[in-house]
C-alpha cells in the first residue's frame, strides 16, 4: 500500500468523515469524527441520559461503539482503496461516563498491508480517562469508492 499523497490525503479524510455522518448507526448517536492526521481520529459526541443502563451511567454499548470507531478510522485514514473491518476488540472501562462531552481518540499503532492495529481512549469533559481499547482491523473486499457516504475528491 502507498501511503496517498498530501493534497489526495486531506481529501481521503473528509471523505471518511463524510462516510462516518452518513451511517444509520450515528442516528442513535450524535457525533462528529475529526481526522487530525494519518493515523490519528476523534471523535465528539455528548453522552445523554437515553445512553444510560439502569444504575445512572452510560452503557457499555455507547463505549464499545466510541472507542471501535476512533480506532477503526484511525486505521482506515492509511488506508485509501478499502473499507476496513473489526476482526477484534479489547475494551477496559475504568470510570462511569455521565452525561456531557466526550471525545474518543484513535490512534493507528501498526500494520498497513492486511491487517492494522489501533487503539483509542475515551476523555470525559474533565480530562479523565474513562476507557481505552484496542482493535485488530483487516482490509476488506468492500471499495471505499463503492461506498455512498464516502464523498471522495480523490
Amino acid at each position: 500500500m502507498t501511503p496517498p499523497d498530501a493534497s489526495g490525503e486531506q481529501a481521503h479524510f473528509r471523505a471518511l468523515e463524510s462516510l462516518y455522518a452518513s451511517a444509520p448507526i450515528n442516528g442513535l448517536f450524535e457525533s462528529r469524527l475529526e481526522i487530525v492526521e494519518a493515523g490519528l481520529a476523534r471523535i465528539h459526541f455528548e453522552v445523554q441520559e437515553r445512553h444510560y443502563h439502569a444504575a445512572g451511567a452510560a452503557h457499555g454499548t455507547s463505549y464499545f461503539k466510541m472507542l471501535d470507531d476512533a480506532a477503526f478510522y484511525a486505521g482506515n485514514s492509511l488506508v485509501t482503496d478499502r473499507f476496513l473491518l473489526t476482526t477484534a476488540f479489547n475494551l477496559l472501562l475504568t470510570r462511569p461516563l455521565k452525561a456531557g462531552p466526550v471525545v474518543a481518540e484513535g490512534r493507528w499503532i501498526s500494520g498497513q498491508r492486511r491487517v492494522l492495529i489501533a487503539d483509542a481512549r475515551l476523555i470525559d469533559a474533565n480530562g479523565e480517562e474513562a476507557a481505552r481499547g484496542t482493535g485488530t482491523f483487516m482490509r476488506s473486499r468492500i471499495p471505499l469508492a463503492s461506498l455512498p457516504g464516502y464523498a471522495s475528491e480523490a
